[in-house]
């Protein structure tokens, strides 16, 4: 696994550079301190993830990241930045992780261990088409981190006006998009837009209990919570759960 360090600050890429190379089995294959030599040596070689500082010359990180998520190859992205109040527009751009400064030892290894895994994961053989294959993994955001989570570990979301609740069975997440833009994100053969405010991952229905007007009710492995099947999705529901 190649990747790239791009930090301007001396101290702060070495230290980087030793814990990559300590406790993982990537190959740092260049570090750089502007945007626009990363961006130039880019156009020449492909790389599976970047070390990206948000603060540095010519080009930005976030600018960077941006025409990064343009190219055919696109490369993992990990933020590691002073710099939290650009979290959210780290996430919509995909990015797999977002490290404050000063960062602990144990939250680097603990990254690259997931990024180790996400990259194996995405160039595991399949026996169907590359282009056919479905995302394993969705980036959510808590406590302005971004956490790489199993879709199956995702229960169901819930609209709040122009958020989105995603629930795990531990855990809650407050999402910055509505709940239409959030279920594009998901695979429809795992979720169901069972309603306009919630949308349900099918693994996780433990019974379906008739409601009024021909209606139904959803309990969740796991949680005390029911979740509704609005009437304009009722026919939709009961061919998929084949009822």
């Amino acid at each position: 696994m190649k990747v790239l360090i791009v930090e301007d600050e001396v101290l702060a890429q070495q230290e980087l550079n030793w814990l990559i190379k300590e406790h993982s089995q990537m190959e740092v294959v260049g570090t750089f301190d502007d945007g626009m030599d990363v961006l130039k040596y880019l156009q020449h070689h492909e790389v599976d993830a970047i070390f990206l500082d948000i603060n540095i010359p010519s080009l930005d990180g976030v600018l960077l990241a941006q025409n990064i998520s343009k190219f055919a190859h696109k490369p993992f992205i990990v933020f590691i930045t002073a710099w939290k109040e650009h979290a959210v527009e780290a996430f919509e751009l995909e990015a797999f992780d977002y490290i404050l400064k000063p960062y602990q030892e144990s939250r680097i290894i603990g990254m690259l261990q997931k990024l180790e895994a996400a990259y194996l994961q995405q160039n595991a053989p399949t026996s169907g088409s590359s282009s056919n294959r479905e995302a394993l993994t969705i980036n959510l955001v808590k406590d302005e981190r971004i956490i790489v989570t199993d879709i199956n570990d995702i229960y169901y979301a819930e609209a709040h006006e122009k958020m989105t609740f995603v629930y795990t069975r531990r855990e809650a997440y407050v999402m910055p998009m509505n709940i239409t833009e959030f279920c594009h994100r998901l695979p429809e053969s795992h979720f169901f837009r069972c309603h306009r405010s919630y949308c349900v991952n099918l693994s996780k229905i433990r019974e379906i209990e008739p409601w009024f007007n021909n209606t139904y009710i959803l309990r969740l492995r796991d949680l005390d919570f029911q979740v509704p099947v609005s009437r304009s999705k009722v026919k939709e529901f009961r061919a998929l759960m084949r009822l």
